[in-house]
């Protein structure tokens, strides 16, 4: 029977429930069919702590070396660990982890060498039409006949040394940090790179638990950083951070408890990292994210290249523009002197050398940074996700001073305010975000559209 893998391939990776929707059999398929595309004759494989995430691993490895690859295992590791594989050993790679979704699902992140991106138009596509034709035939052997070996490698040590290598943190005061790893792969990394730093390391949720038993590992979520906000004020420390269960993401908690948004920590790396290469460069940035950020690129010498939303948008607007920096309102952020990948563990570093460089508290050092007043991100069911969209353009079409783009969804832009509607690719909703220049008009605005939205 051929797999359907219509609702397992996305985007950007594969994820889905294991077993129900993929298993170690198609894992060891998916492993077969990289090694075509790609053309490798060498990969790197990372897993998360998941319990189906070591098989899984394996399974794709028998894949790979079948068809004649050497498979370099970095066993327990970050999503941006995995990426520091691919890019430091020149080397595809494929990273084991289902990110922030429940413990049930697991799934693919791919790169080719130096950690560039696999999706749907960059090789994603051709693996699913692969592992689809040898589910219902079985994976031809390797061309050569002579399998491919299988090493392990530990990578942490030197993943660490690499980022510390890009900030600079040996002069910074001590300081007090909580870190809510979320049963997740911070607990594996954060030990390793923060050792040494004068960081007196407040702990929570470090022990590996795929299963999540404390909250989801999704930062983004307000519910999720309820424990780190309170642990925040009862230590009385001078910041928090949150990972997401592959550590690729990390969201930030100031000395108030209180939640930064990821603009403003966009801009602040931005900044550090104009005047890191001499008040000149290219950042990156998606269209969510606050006006504050180009604002502080241009205001630190550097240009601001806006994007759509999505990884692979903002990875390939990284390498067209030789950009030194890119950063997504997701809590995402990308980096040129990191293959052009996402670590939220370098943004965080970044964070803690920003702090620890002056006296003040954190609230105050970003009060620079973050400008304006935003919703967040707020989801509304639609069926006719084309249809409203069409009906709310016409409906501020006809207003004075009003502009419009369609770079992603909608955007529409007024004197003091903006918001964008997005549809979402795998589910009937669209995706609102709004700001204003004061919280008055933001809720005046953000009000109105989902009116409009959900009438």
């Amino acid at each position: 029977m051929v797999a359907d893998l219509s609702q397992l391939v996305k985007a950007y990776d594969v994820r889905g429930i294991v077993p129900d929707q993929w298993d170690e059999s198609l894992a060891e398929l998916f492993g077969a069919a990289f090694v075509q595309v790609t053309e490798a004759d060498a990969i790197v494989i990372g897993h998360d702590m998941r319990p189906s995430s070591p098989g899984l691993a394996a399974a794709f490895a028998r894949g790979a070396t079948a068809r004649g690859a050497d498979v370099t295992l970095i066993g327990l590791c970050s999503t941006d660990q995995l990426y520091y594989a691919s890019g430091a050993l020149d080397l595809p790679g494929a990273m084991f982890t289902a990110s922030h979704n429940p413990a049930r699902y697991n799934g693919i992140k791919l790169c080719r060498a130096g950690a560039a991106p696999v999706g749907q138009d960059t090789g994603l596509t051709e693996i699913r039409t692969l592992v689809e034709q040898w589910s219902e035939h079985g994976a031809p052997g390797s061309p050569a006949g002579t399998p491919g070996t299988v090493t392990e490698r530990d990578t942490l040590t030197d993943y660490a040394a690499h980022l510390l290598g890009l900030v600079g943190l040996s002069g910074i005061r001590p300081l007090k940090v909580v870190v809510d790893a979320g049963n997740g792969m911070g607990g594996h990394t954060v030990p390793t790179v923060f050792a040494g730093l004068p960081v007196d390391l407040v702990p929570m949720y470090f022990e590996l638990d795929g299963t999540f038993p404390n909250h989801e590992a999704n930062p983004l979520d307000p519910k999720n950083i309820v424990d780190l906000q309170a642990r925040v004020l009862a230590e009385n420390a001078d910041l928090g951070l949150a990972f997401d269960g592959d550590a690729d993401r990390c969201f930030v908690v100031d000395e108030r408890g209180e939640g930064v948004s990821p603009s403003a920590v966009t801009a602040l790396v931005a900044a550090r990292e104009l005047a890191r290469n001499g008040g000149e460069g290219t950042v990156i940035h998606n269209l969510i994210t606050s006006w504050s950020v180009p604002e502080v690129v241009r205001e630190n010498g550097g240009t601001p290249v806006r994007t759509r939303v999505g990884h692979s948008f903002i990875k390939a607007e990284m390498a067209r523009h030789g950009a030194i920096f890119g950063g997504e309102h997701s809590a995402h952020y990308y980096f040129r002197d990191f293959w052009n990948a996402d670590t939220g563990m370098l943004a965080a570093l970044h964070v803690l050398a920003a702090l620890g460089g002056q006296d003040g508290p954190l609230s105050g050092l970003l009060d620079r940074y973050d400008r304006y007043a935003g919703s967040g991100e707020i989801n509304s069911t639609v069926a006719d996700q084309a249809g409203k969209l069409a009906a709310i353009r016409a409906e501020y079409g006809s207003r004075e001073g009003v502009g419009f783009d369609e770079l992603d969804g909608l955007t529409v832009t007024g004197a003091d305010w903006w918001f964008n509607l997005r549809p979402s690719n795998t589910e009937p909703l669209l995706r609102l975000n709004v700001e204003a220049r004061d919280e008055k008009t933001m809720t005046a605005v953000r009000d109105e559209v989902l009116a409009l939205v959900r009438a």
